[in-house]
């Protein structure tokens, strides 16, 4: 019996020294970059569009695919499915893989008038697990577009995983066992309250340092993790 409490009490404190850490790294990041104000669009419409565009994308790109779109009045439901095919690949070009994306946005835009009317909310009122199996069962919706459609559209608190955030947990000696996106998701939101402001912040400060400071080749010198950080 107490060597079952003991493994209990062990199994207890190494989740609340991860969680521990895992908060230590989003105050830092946050003290440093402050708040970023993701996801920038208008709408949630926007957010889902702008998702499945920057697959494989430099959100600068992104944002010019995403004007184009506004400037051709096309950046709704409805537009998106009355607008040809070879018009929209044209107005996304910026964001590359145009042709493939042009047929996820079709895709998703018809499941959405078919099955819900067009209107978001319906969607967004799926329990979370419910609302990410029927994303995932849209042609070109990855675990990472869906999660980012759940956090950043619905504001429903799922952890989005990245390159950048594999990469940065990887280097900080965190990484979990198993290399897949659930395990690396489970990290995150087994070892950190479950609420949507803190999941929206952390993924966006992780983002921007991995951009600017904790890249492939990393600036060392200049992370505010440094003392954290054993690579």
């Amino acid at each position: 019996m107490k060597s079952r409490i003991d493994s209990s009490l062990t199994t207890a404190t190494k989740e609340e020294s991860i969680g521990q850490r895992l908060l230590e790294i989003y105050h830092r990041l946050l003290a440093r970059y402050g708040p970023q104000h993701w996801w920038p669009a208008e709408d949630p419409f926007e957010v889902i569009v702008g998702a499945i565009l920057t697959q494989a994308a430099a959100w600068g790109n992104v944002e010019q695919a995403l004007s184009n779109l506004k400037a051709a009045t096309a950046l709704t439901p409805v537009a998106l499915r009355d607008i040809p095919l070879s018009r929209l690949t044209t107005l996304i070009r910026p964001c590359g893989y145009y042709n493939a994306k042009a047929v996820k946005l079709k895709a998703f835009v018809e499941r959405l008038g078919a099955r819900y009317g067009d209107d978001l909310s319906q969607l967004f009122a799926l329990e979370i697990d419910d609302l990410r199996q029927e994303l995932l069962s849209i042609h070109g919706v990855g675990e990472e577009t869906a999660d980012s459609i759940i956090l950043y559209a619905a504001r429903k608190p799922v952890f989005v995983i990245d390159a950048y955030t594999r990469r940065i947990i990887r280097r900080l000696g965190l990484a979990p066992a198993s290399d897949s996106y659930r395990a690396f998701q489970a990290l995150f939101t087994e070892n950190l309250p479950a609420e949507e402001g803190l999941f929206n912040e952390y993924h966006a400060l992780l983002v921007r340092h991995g951009k600017e400071v904790c890249r492939k080749v990393p600036r060392c010198q200049n992370c505010c993790l440094r003392s954290l950080c054993p690579y």
